[in-house]
């Protein structure tokens, strides 16, 4: 059974979501529909990037995303199908699709051909339009080819890295998780690059990196390595960005410190 995930800024309050599955099962009945997320921050593209960059890869490699967090919504912006290792990404050409245009292991196709679309396309509501129907199809078995002619030049945002010299990473938080997680822009292979013992700063504060949140006292704030092997600041039962008010953008820094010097044993 094909799998078909949805991310988008809709919100479960009205019915786009829902009009967007429909679209879907009248072309492919047997269809296995997995929600990601329809909670990103409206028009926030940056956001659903990186919703589909944690989730992504833990789907089935031949998995189809479609990914809808579209402010050019009926311009002349491209859609978009990009086929990559992690699966087939179908949506609006704005960068949603950057974390999986790096290196050469990927084609895309923009979707042009009207006969893999609803035979009637609202200006204002191609998720239901244009992306599931061409999604469905893909399911069914078409080639992503076949949508349209190739790209070679998709949107790519400028992406959020981590920079490293003299022993010391210099980064930002990229997300704020429900929690007030502070979600960071360096990686777990960075970090481990400047050994077991260093400090973590950020919003003024200096932090110690703990293993999980319960190694933290109630309302204690801490950096470790969270689930997608990214950076994370923590406040434990509490929100981070509220404590340290941080947001996105907000630098981090990690620095190699010395181990401290054990004390000399006493002699008796």
């Amino acid at each position: 059974m094909a799998v078909i995930t949805l991310t988008t800024d809709f919100g479960t309050r009205d019915t786009y979501v829902a009009e967007m599955k429909a679209a879907i099962l009248a072309i492919a009945r047997d269809i296995h529909l997995v929600d990601i997320t329809h909670e990103i921050a409206p028009h926030d593209v940056l956001e659903g990037a990186l919703a589909l960059e944690a989730a992504a890869p833990s789907f089935p490699a031949d998995t189809i995303h479609v990914a809808v967090v579209d402010p050019g919504v009926g311009t002349a912006r491209r859609g978009l199908a990009v086929a990559a290792r992690e699966g087939v990404f179908i949506g609006p050409d704005n960068g949603l699709f950057t974390p999986f245009l790096r290196g050469a292991r990927w084609s895309a196709f923009e979707l042009s051909e009207r006969e893999f679309r609803r035979p009637a396309v609202s200006r204002t509501f191609h998720g239901r339009d244009v992306f599931a129907p061409a999604a469905a199809h893909v399911a069914r078995g078409l080639e992503p080819a076949r949508l349209g002619p190739p790209v070679a030049d998709p949107v790519r945002l400028p992406w959020p890295e981590a920079h490293e010299a003299r022993g010391t990473i210099r980064g930002a938080v990229v997300h704020v998780d429900r929690f007030g997680n502070l979600v960071t822009s360096v990686g777990a292979e960075a970090l481990s690059s400047l050994g077991p013992s260093v400090s973590v700063r950020v919003a003024g504060r200096a932090l110690r990196l703990v293993g999980t949140y319960g190694d933290l006292s109630r309302g204690g704030a801490g950096a470790l390595v969270g689930s997608h092997n990214r950076l994370e600041i923590a406040v434990n039962a509490g929100s981070a960005a509220a404590v340290l008010g941080a947001r996105r953008g907000t630098p981090v820094v990690v620095s190699r410190t010395s181990a401290p010097a054990r004390r000399a044993r006493r002699q008796s």
